[in-house]
């Protein structure tokens, strides 16, 4: 019989709803937002180093995006091909490997092995891709046992706030006359700090105070083969829309403005708040609106990002286009792991592996299609607008498919 004088044992960190989303928000900052997206403003410095030339550059992001792929496809089969290995390397294990992983090689670019960095950056892709799915169900589902799953969309916050970090850092690095190799050992640094964070939220099974909470909730039948392969389609155009304008804008943009102005260095910082308060935003969509619906709106505003990019090629077009471009980037991941949940519900994560991998296929076929028109472009301007024009056309394609699918599959009455 319990002490009535004796005090109340303390919850434990992963009870909280705010603590869970909020670890969720730094493992994404360290592995998304730095382990993976570091690298961008980085890469001024590298050039600016000798230590590579932007083919290398080049060839260091393609190896970051086929691991991201690999990464996404190898949590995909997981489940499938080694379900008794899934038990003991669940969610939040991958995770904080995944984490470590991304502390180690974030460190290891600091030191002068060339030779070495191509495989990296690909590690750095397998790692962001293990992190994202896997913190995303660990903490998605733990939010659900909660009774707090609108908070998970504070969780994507978090490459938003690394990818403002890191690039505002970046910018005052370039001041400070720091060389690549510095600031690659301060963000591996603020990996360690983020993951101190993470550590002792994200540990054991999501469920398991699930059992505390009332009468289970009934798992839905979920949809057809046709209804999935729509939703891989449509999630990986969101891929090659947004890389090839994340990629490119900053080049066109020095090209576009005056030599020496400061604004090409905070358009990548923009764009990081615009994904951090887009994320927040999420948090607000109530449970009962279609998430086809809210996808696509957040391709057609991506869109119009890169259209208005096109159309205003000057400092407030830049800004302006960066940061609306930002605003559903994560908002995207969030509604479409949720509908990939409700569409198949049975497959676990395996399904949203498949959808990451779709989305990392685009990732990799969008610089190789810009390199491709400008080839054949009579100007590299011409060749980066046929570029970005393919990369909004493939979102409104998304768009299209979205409501293609609210038409055919709509929602059941609850």
């Amino acid at each position: 019989m319990p002490n009535p004088s004796q005090p109340p044992a303390p919850r434990a960190l992963s009870d909280r709803p705010y603590v869970v989303a909020l670890a969720g928000m730094a493992a994404l900052a360290a592995a998304m937002g730095i382990g993976r997206f570091a690298f961008t403003p980085l890469l001024p410095m590298m050039l600016s180093d000798g230590v590579i030339t932007l083919v290398d550059g080049s060839w260091l992001a393609t190896a970051n995006y086929v691991g991201y792929l690999l990464g996404a496809l190898a949590c995909m089969a997981l489940p499938w091909v080694a379900p008794k290995a899934r038990q003991r390397w669940h969610p939040a294990r991958l995770a904080r490997w995944g984490l470590a992983a991304t502390v180690l090689l974030t460190l290891a670019m600091a030191l002068p092995l060339p030779w070495a960095w191509a495989a990296l950056r690909f590690g750095a892709g397998v790692a962001s891709a293990v992190v994202l799915l896997n913190i995303a169900a660990w903490c998605m589902l733990r939010l659900v046992a909660l009774g707090q799953p609108a908070l998970g969309g504070l969780i994507f916050s978090g490459p938003g706030l690394g990818i403002a970090l890191t690039g505002l850092s970046a910018s005052a690095m370039v001041a400070w006359h720091w060389p690549a190799a510095a600031g690659w050992a301060v963000f591996g640094l603020l990996c360690v700090a983020l993951c101190a964070l993470v550590w002792p939220v994200v540990q054991g099974l999501p469920q398991a105070a699930a059992a505390a909470s009332s009468a289970p909730v009934a798992n839905p039948p979920g949809l057809g083969p046709a209804a999935r392969g729509a939703l891989t389609l449509a999630y990986g155009l969101a891929g090659l829309g947004y890389i090839v304008t994340a990629t490119f804008l900053p080049v066109i943009a020095r090209a576009a403005l005056p030599a020496g102005s400061v604004w090409p260095d905070l358009f990548w910082p923009l764009f990081g708040m615009g994904v951090a308060m887009g994320a927040a935003l999420s948090t607000r969509a109530p449970v009962a609106w279609d998430r086809r619906w809210l996808l696509l709106v957040a391709y057609l505003l991506q869109a119009a990002a890169i259209g208005l990019s096109l159309v205003w090629p000057g400092v407030g077009g830049f800004a302006l286009g960066s940061w609306l471009l930002g605003l559903p980037f994560t908002a995207i991941t969030f509604f479409g792991l949720q509908e990939a949940r409700r569409v198949w519900p049975s497959a676990g994560d395996s399904f949203t592996g498949l959808l990451t991998a779709a989305y990392g296929l685009g990732q990799i076929i969008g610089p190789p299609m810009v390199a491709w028109t400008l080839h054949r472009a009579a100007t590299p301007s011409q060749g980066f607008t046929q570029g970005l024009v393919a990369a909004a056309a493939a979102l409104v394609l998304g768009a299209a498919l979205y409501a293609v699918m609210v038409w055919r599959w709509p929602l059941r009455a609850r």
